[in-house]
């Protein structure tokens, strides 16, 4: 009963959701936080080097704080922000969707703790098969004007 409940997109709408108003909460407060990440979902650009990388654990912690938190926002369900990460101080903008975020925390403590699983963002059926493309080129060949643009 629990996993139906916490797989489905509707649950993880809603989930999506209370984590955004809390970290958008926490920016009108001021308040450095720290998320706890599903790393799987999480991106980096410029992508980090391998010896950084590899020390992050499939759930990792990032605490943002001083120009991390000052660089932080939230663009459309993605949580983003600059950090420098290794001895060389790394710099990277790391881009985290916000139902990856398991925990949002604030003195060592969970103040949210989201337990909807990330959901692949679906398209269309048609255009997934490409069946669009397909169906237009169908239309194309199908008119006899459209004959004399094809190379023979």
């Amino acid at each position: 009963m629990l996993y139906d409940i916490i797989k489905n997109p509707s649950f993880a709408r809603v989930m999506e959701s209370q984590v955004r108003d809390m970290l958008i909460y926490l920016f009108e407060n001021d308040q450095n936080f720290g998320v706890l990440c599903k790393l799987d979902h999480v991106f980096f650009d410029p992508k980090l080097p391998p010896h950084i990388e590899n020390e992050f654990k499939s759930l990792t912690l990032f605490f943002l704080a001083g120009y991390t938190f000052e660089s932080a926002r939230i663009n459309d369900d993605m949580l983003v922000f600059e950090a420098g990460f290794g001895a060389e101080n790394v710099g990277s903008f790391v881009s985290v969707p916000l139902l990856s975020i398991a925990q949002v925390i604030v003195d060592d403590t969970p103040i949210l703790i989201n337990l909807a699983l990330p959901y692949e963002k679906t398209t269309p059926a048609n255009i997934e098969k490409n069946e669009g493309v397909q169906n237009s080129m169908n239309s194309f060949l199908n008119n006899p004007e459209n004959q004399k643009l094809l190379k023979k």
